[in-house]
């Protein structure tokens, strides 16, 4: 059998819904939100259904078994039953009325197919397999679920909004194409994808006014997370999808790298310990330029860019010199190293607190609060402060933490070469020293440290 796809306004339609199980509650979730007003005859039903009964008035229970009657009333039927023979007379019922008939144990016997659909109201896509594979269908829709953006409804919205001026601005249908084009093209676009919408609104109506999209530049200040790239956000992914420059830092796994678009061009301004590729004042100066010449700028860093990511600094030079830019926050070390170390941040048992700490100062110093950070009950995490381990570890005892609290050093964290190197204040200076560890590394100080043998779970190839 062969099905088309048609989309219905189904608001206001009887639907019999013959079955109170788990297929019948999903069909239920499917349609619940079209406006139709359903029948759901069982003798039992789910907690679901119940609910949903509860939350609106347009869904009746009849707990009963179905028995013979005439369906015409009924727009669409769906049975769902697990009862052959009640399935099987509910069939040939509606066979004898001119209604929609879905059959959730045998599609070739209906004559509609419900779809699973991807929804960014008012835009939304259905897909079907033809009853031929459920699992294929359902892959397929996390997959558009994946790399469809939930800011493609306000986008949808706002391009319906302004239909009608484009549509007065441009005559020709050649013309209001390349507008829209254009315009999705744009910062404005993104803008709304952000969230930003009275800024894009402004904007798109001042181009309209103008009779083209202003062709301007824009920045996307991006946190690669730790390292793994499955731990990517999604307008991450689709960002790096779409930048025309990338300027990244050493922080950024190869794997990540590779996920961006291959015709960009790539500049690394990495910074080691007393090692800059580029002093920051350049990098800010970069973005700006960059901008201006109407590119979409990828600013790429690992971990989160405003956790010691130096990304306050960034956006208040664009801010500076109004470029549009937009945050997307990354998982931080501190988070995706630990989780992937199995050392949980913070532990009833063991910790109420948890501190981010620099081990490295602007001025090159190790000059902190140390009479704040020697807690017992506390989890401190030091970023870039293997070299500093000495001094942190000297510091800590001294104003109070004993000698014993566990310590962990983490190198490439959440990659295939991860490493954990457990100690306490005492010993793992000497750890460090007695290894070749290279950065990227993370200090983890405090009793937390202890549960690593037990939650430890990644195992790195």
């Amino acid at each position: 059998m062969i099905f088309s796809p048609l989309f219905l306004d189904l608001s206001k339609k009887n639907c019999l819904i013959l079955g109170g199980g788990i297929i019948a509650t999903r069909k239920l979730l499917s349609l619940k939100d079209s406006g139709m007003i359903f029948t759901i005859i069982s003798p039992e039903v789910t907690k679901e259904i119940e609910s949903f009964a509860k939350d609106t008035k347009n869904i009746t229970i009849i707990r009963d078994k179905y028995s013979s009657q005439n369906l015409s009333k009924y727009y669409l039927i769906i049975i769902a039953t697990n009862d052959k023979s009640t399935n099987k007379q509910a069939l040939e019922d509606a066979k004898k009325s001119d209604i929609l008939i879905n059959t959730a144990e045998d599609s070739v016997n209906g004559n509609v197919l419900i779809p699973s659909v991807v929804k960014r109201d008012p835009i939304q896509i259905a897909i079907s397999s033809g009853g031929a594979s459920p699992i294929l269908t359902r892959v397929i829709k996390n997959r558009l679920e994946y790399s469809i953006p939930f800011g493609f409804s306000a986008l949808a919205k706002i391009m319906m909004q302004f239909r009608s001026k484009v549509k007065s601005k441009f005559k020709l249908v050649k013309e209001r194409r390349i507008f829209w084009e254009n315009f999705l093209d744009s910062p404005i676009s993104e803008m709304v994808l952000s969230g930003h919408l009275d800024k894009a609104n402004k904007m798109l109506e001042k181009d309209i006014e103008n009779g083209a999209i202003e062709n301007s530049g824009e920045v996307y200040l991006v946190g690669s997370g730790p390292g793994d790239p499955e731990l990517l956000t999604f307008r991450a992914l689709r960002l790096m999808q779409k930048a025309d420059v990338v300027i990244y830092d050493r922080l950024v796994s190869d794997p990540i790298m590779n996920l961006l678009r291959k015709d960009s061009e790539k500049i690394y301004v990495g910074k080691e310990r007393a090692d800059h590729a580029m002093p920051q004042e350049e990098i800010n100066d970069l973005l700006v330029r960059l901008a201006k010449d109407g590119k979409k700028v990828l600013r790429l860093k690992g971990g989160d860019p405003f956790i010691f990511g130096r990304g306050g600094e960034e956006i208040e030079s664009l801010i500076d010199y109004k470029i549009p830019f937009q945050i997307v926050p990354g998982i931080t070390a501190a988070s995706g190293c630990s989780s992937y170390a199995g050392i949980p941040l913070t532990h009833r048992d063991f910790s109420q607190a948890c501190i981010f700490v620099t081990g490295h100062l602007k001025d090159g110093s190790i000059n902190l609060n140390w009479q704040m950070l020697a807690h017992p009950n506390q989890t401190l995490i030091f970023y870039m402060g293997m070299h500093g381990a000495k001094i942190i570890c000297k510091e800590l005892i001294k104003h109070g933490l004993n000698k014993e609290t566990p310590a962990a050093l983490i190198t490439k964290g959440t990659t295939p070469e991860q490493k954990i190197y457990l100690g306490d204040l005492q010993t793992l200076p000497s750890i460090i020293s007695n290894n070749e560890i290279k950065p990227p590394t993370l200090m983890i100080i405090g009793n937390v440290v202890k549960l690593h043998e037990k939650l430890q779970w990644f195992i790195p190839k």
